[in-house]
């Protein structure tokens, strides 16, 4: 008796379907395995926005079926830092993921979202989290030293909590490609790090960072900013482009290159702070960098060809006065908050340009 194996026919879904187990999940992911499709994978952690349709939107036009997952990770939150105020937005992030299922259904040339992947912390880590401390107890993933350097100086269990949580994600899904936008670069090295040294089947895929119209890179985090922080917060990209011009004179030492950032930034912190309580948006400097665009090893000089990754880091001090009537941002402009953001520093055809 010969047996034979059914093939099931790929399809254009109509929408997507909500899973929340893993069971579920490999599931669905079976199916497509069966069906000859290939699984592109969008991990977010909601409080979706414009970059992450960007990413997901990509991973449709270069994929049959596209998976999403949202969740809030605990285990890339230090023990000083609120996990409890990161945004939490389903019922607007599902009017999003609707519109573009709706968007994928009626164009023949891309696949379709078929799942939206929402775990609980119990589903994730079934023994129970790690512990957000250092020297934490749990079962972690660990990219060194990667993970030890800008961000990771600054939040020292961020990238353990990213690549730990990355690792299950990608051992779930299983997918072809995965999708990370270049705003979180050093999350991308640290990614591609990981799945290198593991062996893992999946190529890591970059989109470019999707930007505001007044040139603020998009974040689920921009909501506290309020209008005040934010006119102040576009400073760290104006840095950038002090770099640029630097640059394009022949600049190529780093002394000048960091200088030229730092004197921006200077000039727009002492200016602040000049003003009154109740006009001011304070901030505080965390870090530049100029980095090998292939190892994230910081440079001494620049090579012309090769250029660099330009980055930085800057905090948004909770406002001192609101007046009333003033937009704050969620939360009433309490919070600091952390932007980062990068471009590549590079000559083109004799023009300095930047990727968006």
């Amino acid at each position: 008796m010969r047996l034979r194996l059914s093939i099931i026919k790929p399809r254009k879904l109509t929408g997507f379907e909500r899973v929340i187990s893993i069971p579920s999940l490999r599931q669905k992911r079976r199916r497509a395995l069966l069906a000859g499709n290939t699984v592109g994978f969008v991990p977010t952690m909601g409080a979706l926005h414009q970059g992450h349709l960007a990413l997901i939107r990509q991973a449709a036009r270069e994929n049959d079926q596209v998976f999403v997952s949202i969740y809030v990770n605990p285990t890339q939150f230090g023990v000083n830092e609120d996990l409890s105020s990161y945004p939490r937005t389903w019922d607007a992030d599902k009017v999003k993921l609707a519109a573009l299922a709706k968007e994928f259904k009626n164009d023949s040339l891309v696949g379709h979202m078929s799942v939206i992947f929402m775990p609980s912390t119990k589903e994730m880590y079934p023994c129970s989290p790690p512990t957000s401390e250092v020297d934490g107890q749990g079962s972690f993933v660990t990219i060194t030293p990667l993970s030890s350097r800008l961000e990771g100086a600054s939040r020292p269990v961020f990238f353990r909590g990213v690549a730990t949580v990355c690792m299950k994600l990608l051992n779930i899904v299983q997918p072809e490609r995965v999708y990370f936008g270049q705003k979180d670069i050093q999350q991308t090295f640290v990614v591609k790090r990981m799945v290198q040294d593991f062996h893992l089947n999946t190529e890591v895929r970059v989109g470019s960072t999707i930007r505001e119209p007044d040139g603020l890179a998009m974040s689920s985090r921009n909501v506290y900013l309020g209008e005040r922080r934010r006119k102040v917060a576009l400073v760290l990209l104006a840095s950038f482009k002090e770099v640029q011009k630097v640059f394009a004179r022949g600049a190529r030492k780093r002394r000048f290159l960091y200088n030229a950032a730092i004197d921006k930034l200077s000039v727009m912190k002492k200016q602040q702070y000049a003003l009154p309580r109740e006009k001011r948006a304070r901030f505080e400097i965390d870090y530049i960098s100029i980095a090998d665009p292939d190892t994230l090893d910081e440079l001494e000089e620049v090579d012309s060809e090769r250029g660099a990754i330009l980055s930085g880091a800057i905090k948004m001090l909770p406002l001192e006065e609101p007046h009333e009537g003033e937009e704050t941002g969620l939360g009433g402009g309490t919070s600091t908050v952390r932007l980062i953001d990068n471009i590549r520093l590079e000559l083109l055809s004799a023009k300095v340009g930047y990727i968006p």
